[in-house]
């Protein structure tokens, strides 16, 4: 959620920082309303300052007069009427804000959609194999490790089912990549509700503008969550942090949900854009001073999970037409499927800034004794597994029809290769 205080201060240039996303918010509105918030404030101030003094008056008095009696009477059925126009006013004011977009830093590409995109850089491996490059679903078929006639019976499509060595590679990787975060990178891991409650998924900035992308149990208003983003942003909803706690850095695996339609074609096919899939997330709560670091930080953390793999991958970085409702820098990371011929997004690390903490109400004092403020948060895929999984189905395939586990993993999987 942006600051008030910054939207009054500088409209002009917040509504164009906004309009590099492509769209116009509400700004007049949103300020008539705060000017209007202030003086029903204004007003209630000052009926609550003459029913002290009349109630001061009253107390002096062993038979106050039937005037003032009324009088009291009358200023206190003003002052119900305007707290209830003041909520009011407060929960309209609240409503705009929640539907505003995060500010894109400055040195954020402009661009319209995913088109204006910039790549970064492009990190190259040694190829794994000699062999013409099958797609992974002609592979999986041959293996039988991914089962999609299994999935169709149980939950229709777009969803998966992996059998033996395949369900195995990927627990591989989902244990190796906790233990990568956790050992090597220093992060806390945590085990999260994968229900959570509206309150939850409006701090992480997921509602109200993406409801019907979410599954949601309206009987008992709680949401299937899209990413560990979501409750992990919730752990200090409404708090106020110590000096100590502050940087927090923390790790989870966690399924995700999503009922985004997709158009049918290559996005749909198999298991590259799914309605359920698992995911390793990191997340930090980092100092305002220190959260450009922190982000460059997390960004080689998952770039490293997919150096250990040996996988060729790009560092891209989206334009404001693309960016994220909560980011105000996003670098995605992309491998290279040599069988689908096709670059596959595997993370996504976005910085919010205050962004999120604001509409959680986070907060911590710098030090102790000192002004609460809001800490910034940065959260990142280390990494998404279907697509993990398709590259190295298609990078280390071999020409005789088997895939070679990639080194890293052998001593979480058991085996070397799967094969027929």
């Amino acid at each position: 959620m942006l600051n008030i205080e910054l939207i009054q201060s500088d409209t002009e240039n917040v509504q164009a920082s906004l309009l590099r996303r492509g769209a116009a918010f509400p700004l007049d509105k949103l300020l008539a309303l705060d000017n209007k918030r202030k003086l029903i404030q204004k007003e209630l101030d000052s009926l609550r300052a003459e029913r002290k003094k009349a109630n001061h008056q009253i107390g002096l008095e062993k038979h106050p007069s039937k005037g003032l009696l009324v009088e009291m009477k009358s200023k206190g059925q003003k002052v119900k009427k305007l707290e209830i126009e003041y909520r009011s006013t407060q929960q309209d004011i609240r409503t705009i804000l929640l539907n505003i977009p995060n500010i894109p830093r400055a040195d954020v590409p402009d661009g319209k959609d995913e088109s204006s995109n910039q790549i970064i850089r492009t990190i190259k491996s040694a190829p794994k194999s000699e062999s013409n490059f099958a797609p992974y679903w002609e592979i999986a078929k041959r293996l039988e490790i991914i089962d999609l006639t299994a999935s169709a019976k149980i939950s229709g499509s777009r969803f998966y089912v992996l059998n033996g060595k395949g369900a195995k590679l990927q627990r591989s990787l989902i244990s190796w990549m906790l233990d990568m975060h956790i050992e090597e990178h220093g992060y806390q891991e945590l085990y999260l509700p994968y229900l959570v409650n509206t309150e939850t998924v409006t701090g992480s900035g997921h509602l109200p503008k993406f409801s019907e992308t979410m599954y949601h149990d309206q009987e008992d208003d709680l949401w299937l969550i899209p990413t560990a983003e979501v409750p992990i942003t919730s752990m200090f909803r409404d708090d106020i942090l110590n000096p100590d706690q502050i940087p927090a850095q923390f790790v989870a695996h966690t399924p995700c949900f999503r009922r985004e339609k997709a158009a049918a074609g290559s996005q749909t096919r198999g298991i590259k854009r799914v309605h359920q899939f698992d995911k390793v997330e990191m997340y930090k709560f980092v100092s305002p001073d220190e959260s450009d670091e922190e982000f460059l930080k997390l960004v080689d953390n998952a770039e490293e999970i997919i150096r250990r793999l040996e996988l060729t991958y790009r560092v891209i970085e989206l334009c404001t037409g693309d960016l994220g409702f909560s980011a105000v820098k996003t670098f995605d990371l992309e491998v290279w499927s040599p069988g689908s011929k096709d670059w596959l997004e595997v993370s996504s690390c976005s910085n919010c800034d205050d962004f999120q903490s604001r509409r959680a109400n986070i907060r911590y004092r710098p030090k102790s004794g000192s002004k609460p403020i809001y800490p910034h948060s940065l959260n990142g895929s280390g990494l998404a597994i279907p697509r993990i999984l398709i590259a190295i189905l298609e990078n280390y395939q071999q020409s005789d029809g088997s895939v070679l586990v990639p080194e890293v993993l052998r001593k979480y999987t058991g085996f070397d290769k799967i094969d027929c």
